[in-house]
């Protein structure tokens, strides 16, 4: 089924594009989250009408994720702190949460969490690569380094090592 998109679809195309996707897709992920409408007559010429504005808005979003990227990039590294024990062990984790609201307070930039990608858990102590996805096309990368705010001594070992 040929359907035009309204909206960007990660690994099927961009706004304005003229897709071929499966029926079963089209009708039941597309079409009723509103991502895409069936290309019809009506709707194709709607689009040659319509696709100068499109590109334009996609090039205006695609400019302020570029520029929101600078912004990021020139804090180079945050440094955050926690509780954590003597092998260096944090007491829970750095939530993507907690990152977004460590980016507000330095940049003054809302970043939704969702795009906070992590490589691994940050839930110890050391230096961490944090990548956010701006759009589709652009990426910035931060650097994230955790340190022990207060050392606490594992008090579970002890424990196991007097009653034997």
């Amino acid at each position: 089924m040929q359907v035009i998109l309204k909206k960007d679809v990660q690994n099927i195309g961009e706004v304005g594009d003229l897709v071929n996707v499966k029926d079963g897709y089209a009708r039941n992920y597309l079409i009723p989250n509103s991502l895409a409408e069936v290309a019809t007559q009506g709707a194709l010429a709607q689009r040659e009408r319509n696709i100068a504005r499109i590109k334009a808005k996609a090039e205006k979003l695609h400019q302020e994720a570029l520029s929101t990227k600078e912004e990021i990039e020139k804090i180079q590294l945050i440094s955050l702190s926690a509780k954590a024990g003597e092998s260096g062990k944090l007491f829970g984790t750095i939530t993507t949460k907690k990152l977004a609201e460590e980016l507000l307070s330095k940049t003054g930039l809302e970043i939704d969490r969702k795009s906070i990608i992590l490589d691994s858990p940050i839930n110890h102590i050391g230096n961490f690569v944090m990548t956010i996805k701006l759009s589709s096309k652009v990426k910035a990368q931060l650097n994230v380094e955790v340190t022990a705010s207060e050392t606490i001594k594992e008090v579970y070992e002890e424990e196991t090592q007097e009653e034997a």
